[in-house]
């Protein structure tokens, strides 16, 4: 018997390192939101320290089950109330260093969950 994994529909991560995630073999070293519903997109916050609710609301604007929150080399919580519009859609979050938030948001996609990865590099 041969056992081959099932594709993932989706966008899904290829490679990670520090500075950099490459998405279905397109490379990125700028922070980046991926999805399994949409292409990836270019996040436009620039460090950990310049979130605002509008980093988040756009996130919300994709209706995911779940936002994994990559928050880098270490694990950095955003303020509860960045997240609240998340939180009043019903929206879970998880926050987790980048490299963890890549293999979280592959294992989601792979079982065809309705997942958005938000990574700051």
């Amino acid at each position: 018997m041969k056992f081959q994994p099932d594709p993932i529909q989706s966008s899904s991560v290829t490679a990670y390192g520090p500075g950099w995630v490459t998405v279905n073999g397109q490379n990125f070293t700028s922070n980046l939101v991926i999805s399994t519903e949409s292409a990836p997109y270019l996040w436009e916050c620039a460090r950990f320290e310049d979130l605002q609710i509008s980093h988040f609301e756009r996130l919300a604007e994709l209706s995911p089950e779940l936002v994994i929150f990559g928050t880098g080399e270490r694990i950095r919580f955003a303020h509860p109330s960045l997240l609240q519009c998340l939180y009043a859609r019903g929206i879970g979050v998880e926050t987790m260093g980048t490299p963890a938030a890549c293999r979280t948001y592959n294992f989601l996609a792979g079982e065809d969950r309705k997942v958005v990865a938000a990574l700051l590099l």
